[in-house]
């Protein structure tokens, strides 16, 4: 069986890299699955979870934003920010969901709501993945 070649890369440097069978993961316009042989595409990815399949099992990683590049045998992401479940320190996330949320709420003049908004999503996406 053919496999994908996933390299997954954030400012930071590289998170991962490795063969895989299949990658799903969002983007702006839809959900996306890639499998071997895919037709070469760029796409750019929302705040979501990049699921990486290999036989039955399944990783996943919250990416944080980014762009998707594929090709018949190599998938690369190049991501604000990307974190393995073991990595996302579960206290901190809850915590940033709940000062958005507050940010949200206050109804304030001088709150930037998109950008309380993307913590939010931020926050929310890390709990799912690390749970």
């Amino acid at each position: 069986m053919k496999t994908l070649t996933v390299s997954v890369v954030t400012p930071d440097g590289p998170v991962l890299e490795d063969s895989f069978d299949m990658v799903s993961c969002k983007a702006e316009n839809g959900e996306l699955g890639i499998l071997p042989g895919h037709i070469p595409m760029v796409a750019p990815l929302t705040i979501s979870a990049v699921r990486l399949k290999r036989a039955s099992n399944t990783e996943r990683l919250a990416v944080s934003g980014g762009f998707l590049e594929v090709r018949p045998d190599k998938v690369t992401i190049l991501a604000q920010s990307a974190e393995k479940p073991s990595e996302i320190d579960v206290n901190r996330a809850e915590e940033s969901k709940a000062r958005a949320e507050r940010r949200l709420d206050s109804k304030q003049d001088d709150v930037d709501f998109q950008r309380a908004e993307l913590a939010l999503k931020r926050a929310m996406n890390r709990i799912d993945i690390a749970r």
